[in-house]
Parts: structure tokens; C-alpha cells; sequence
């Protein structure tokens, strides 16, 4: 038939064959040595060069909030590291990238049965590429963040391990499961809560009796986030950003944070008749993305207000709105998230994305990656058809570790779950049997990877030491603590 994608199925020998010949072609060794390249582009110009497209008055809450710290920059430095990243060694084996993959772009979120679930949770730089590239940013943040934590070298680097040999041993588990089996596969807060408790109980039984205190400590602490990330949805978001006025809720003003349209016409050259006009126009574009079953469900809520609400580290700038929409009553909220989708950071550096609307390749990698994606997933063009967004739910039960806030041993679990989790989403679009033969039953990529983020994010320190010294220049505005 003219058109159809005849796809191959190799058998399981094959595939295996696949892995230990990339092996070969690319040892697992070579992955530990980094340095920066000769030709390396200047760290602050990629990132001004990013500035140039974002909402001049939001650029310098981006930059402060990246100088709060190395970790902090690193969070919004993604570009630097996919230019970084090229060239380095890869086995050939694909699969479709989060793109910026660090430990702080895990988080709970609630899947459509209202099952809280820990996955990925950001998809703006989503692209099919090396699996290496995902796993070497995730390595690099744990590095990075333990750095930022004040641990030691030893804490810092078995961390690091962790994260890199969890992500190895899942891959050895897929690699055994059938195809379904691999889909279905999540991780929830039972079984999440019941990883701490085990391993608590492990340590109380040995000899690390100080280790079962610090987990005992990391166990009341997940279980308290558990607890505050089924409190949050539309109805508690309403509480906080929303007012009533003559009869009717609206979203309140927090500049620079969350600026209702009403207080923008100035700023995009429109009219309130217009903005109005223009919103409707493009929620009506948003719903014919969605299934009918979905648009149907989602026409029940009337849009009632939209703002503007800066979020992140590395989106700062790009264009962000939320939507307070109601339905049976005042009672009965819905927000949503409204993110503008540019270009990712990895297509400098990888075949583009075969979707030529950004907010469409962002979706299409989030139901890719994640066990179980919003129902309210979709994507639209702005006015201006050079920008493209995508469309979410607002805070649906969500929930993030507070990684600056760990022990070691805290940090030591959560790489764990990172690796799992980042090699489960891989092993949904890749194949996890030529990953498995590619790395191996033993440490060796483990410790690698290690060795890279240790040179990494000695690079990083330099890239932010360079970028503080060109906000004191006055080469760059900052505005911190926002």
C-alpha cells in the first residue's frame, strides 16, 4: 500500500546481537571520559541567544532564579548541555528523550483513574535520540544537587552511581518482560511508600542502624508529600489564585507571577474585546486536538478567565498562561496550563521532530514516556502561528521531592526510583533487550557515567561562575527572589 511504514520485527536473538555489537562499536568506558570541546560555544551566548524570543519583562526572574545556585542553573541550562552532548559517545540505540531529564523533572502526578503515580514530568526539549543523553543529564543533576547539599565526594558520587545502575538493573528486568507487560508498567505511591519502608526495615535489621533513622526521617517526609499532593487540585488552586468579584471568580493579580489577560492589552497590542475573542478562538483550536469523549467531558466547563503565570527554571520568559474555567458551579473549578512549546533544545543537534507543531511533538513524547498521561493533553497555535503551546491540567494532584532538603541516604533512594523510572519511560519507545546487551550485567557504564557527571559538573560551576560574573558586569539583569 502506498505510504505504509513497513516496520521490522527482529527476534529476540537479533535484538540482543544488536546491543553487544554496539558494545564493541562503542565500549562502555568511553562514556566516562569529558571534556570540554575546543570550539565549545560560550555558555552565557547560548543562553542569551534563548532570551531573545521570551517575554522581555520576565528574562530577568529567569536569570535570578538561575543564579540562585549551580543546581539552579543548571535546571535552565539544558541548551548548553545538548550542545555539550554532541558528540559525545553513543551505542546507536534510540529511544525518545525526556531532553532534560533531571532529578528535578521527576515528580506525582495523578493518573486518570486518580491513582497518584511517580514518572517523568516535563517534555519540553522531548525528541527521539540517544538513550545516553537522558541518562547522562539525570547522572550530572544528582552529582550536581549533592554538591549543592554540601555531601561529601564519596555521597555525592554513590548517588550519582545509583541512579546510573538503578536505571541498568530496570532495563535488565524489561528486557525479560513482554511488550504489554512493558506498557503497563508504573510506579505508584503504594508501591513507592513500600520501597522507603523496605529499605528502612533492611537497615534496622543490619548493621546501619544510623542509615534506618535518616530513612525513618525520609519516610514521614514522603508520606507528609503524599498527603499535601492529593490536596492539590482545581478546587485548592482556586483557594489560591483566585478572587470573587461582583458574584464571580476571576484570577487574581501576583505580579510579576500571575498577571491576568485583563492587565495585558498593552503588552500584546490588543484590545480586551479582542483578547477575549482571541481566547475563545484558540480554547475552540485546543478542544478539536482532544478525543471526542475528552472534548465532550471538557465542554461542560465555560472559560471564564485566563492569566499569564511564569513557571520552572529554564521556561521562564517562554509564554505561559493558565485558565480558570467552571463547571456545574463556582464550586466547581477547572484550571489549566497553557505552555508555550519552542523548538527543543536537542534539534541543533538531532534529526527534527517529524511534528512541524512544537506542542504536538511535546504531547506525543509525554504519552510516549509517561505510564499514564492527563486527559486533558493537548496542543494549539497562538496568534501568532510562529508559536505553538500545549495544554494541560494545573497542579492535578501534583508533587515534587524537595531535593535541596536531603540527606544522603534520602538522595541515595530517590536516584533509585529516578533510574527506574527514566529506563521504564525508555524501554516504552526503545528496545530494552538491545539496552540490556549494550550495558551489561556489571557496573562498568555505571561507574562511567559517574566519572562524566563528576567532569560535568565541575563544567557546570565554571558555566555558572561565568554567568554570575555577567549579571555583575551588568552584561545580564537578574531579579532574584522571585
Amino acid at each position: 500500500m502506498t505510504g505504509t511504514r513497513r516496520v521490522a520485527h527482529p527476534d529476540v536473538t537479533e535484538r540482543r546481537a544488536r546491543g553487544k555489537e554496539a558494545r564493541i562499536r562503542t565500549p562502555l568506558a568511553s562514556h566516562g571520559a569529558w571534556e570540554p570541546a575546543a570550539d565549545r560555544p560560550d555558555p552565557v551566548k547560548l543562553l542569551t541567544d534563548q532570551d531573545a524570543d521570551r517575554e522581555a519583562d520576565l528574562v530577568p526572574v529567569r536569570h535570578g532564579r538561575m543564579l540562585a545556585s549551580p543546581f539552579t542553573f543548571y535546571r535552565g541550562a539544558a541548551k548548553i548541555m545538548a550542545s555539550d552532548l554532541d558528540g559525545t559517545p553513543v551505542a546507536g540505540l534510540t529511544v525518545q528523550l525526556c531532553g532534560d531529564a533531571h532529578l528535578s523533572n521527576f515528580g506525582a502526578f495523578a493518573s486518570p483513574e486518580r491513582r497518584l503515580l511517580f514518572d517523568l514530568n516535563d517534555f519540553d526539549e522531548t525528541l527521539p535520540g540517544p538513550f545516553e543523553y537522558d541518562v547522562k543529564r539525570m547522572a550530572a543533576s544528582f552529582t550536581i544537587a549533592a554538591r549543592n547539599n554540601g555531601f561529601s565526594k564519596a555521597d555525592a558520587r554513590a548517588a550519582t552511581v545509583e541512579s546510573v545502575a538503578a536505571y541498568r538493573k530496570a532495563m535488565a528486568d524489561f528486557a525479560k518482560m513482554g511488550t504489554m507487560a512493558i506498557w503497563y508498567s508504573h510506579l505508584d505511591e503504594e508501591e513507592l511508600l513500600a520501597g522507603i519502608r523496605q529499605a528502612r526495615t533492611a537497615a534496622s535489621t543490619g548493621k546501619d542502624k544510623k542509615n534506618a533513622k535518616k530513612l525513618k526521617r525520609a519516610e514521614a517526609t514522603a508520606v507528609k508529600a503524599v498527603e499535601k499532593a492529593h490536596t492539590r487540585d482545581s478546587l485548592q488552586a482556586l483557594s489560591k489564585l483566585g478572587e470573587l468579584v461582583d458574584g464571580r471568580y476571576r484570577i487574581i493579580s501576583q505580579p510579576p507571577i500571575v498577571v491576568p489577560m485583563r492587565e495585558l492589552e498593552s503588552e500584546y497590542n490588543l484590545s480586551a474585546d479582542e483578547i477575549e475573542h482571541a481566547l475563545h478562538e484558540q480554547f475552540r483550536a485546543y478542544r478539536a486536538t482532544l478525543r471526542d469523549d475528552q472534548r465532550q467531558l471538557l465542554e461542560r466547563f465555560e472559560l471564564i478567565d485566563i492569566a499569564r503565570k511564569v513557571v520552572g527554571v529554564g521556561s521562564v520568559g517562554t509564554r505561559a498562561f493558565i485558565g480558570l474555567l467552571q463547571g456545574r458551579d463556582q464550586k466547581d473549578p477547572l484550571f489549566l496550563q497553557v505552555k508555550e512549546a519552542t523548538r527543543s533544545v536537542l534539534e541543533d543537534h538531532l534529526p527534527r521532530s517529524r511534528y512541524k507543531q512544537h506542542g504536538e511533538r511535546v504531547v506525543y513524547g509525554q504519552r510516549m514516556m509517561q505510564a499514564a498521561s492527563d486527559i486533558y493533553l493537548g496542543w494549539t497555535k497562538g496568534l501568532d502561528n510562529n508559536r505553538h503551546f500545549y495544554w494541560r491540567q494545573l497542579r492535578d494532584m501534583k508533587g515534587s521531592a524537595d531535593v535541596e532538603t536531603m540527606l544522603p541516604t534520602g538522595l541515595v533512594f530517590y536516584a533509585r526510583v529516578c533510574g527506574w523510572t527514566l529506563a521504564r519511560a525508555h524501554a516504552r519507545s526503545g528496545d530494552p533487550i538491545a539496552i540490556h546487551a549494550y550495558l551489561g550485567k556489571r557496573d562498568h557504564f555505571d561507574e562511567a557515567i559517574a566519572d562524566f557527571s563528576k567532569h560535568y559538573a565541575d563544567q557546570n560551576e565554571r558555566d555558572y561562575q561565568a554567568f554570575a560574573e555577567a549579571v555583575r558586569s551588568g552584561q545580564l539583569t537578574a531579579l532574584e527572589g522571585v
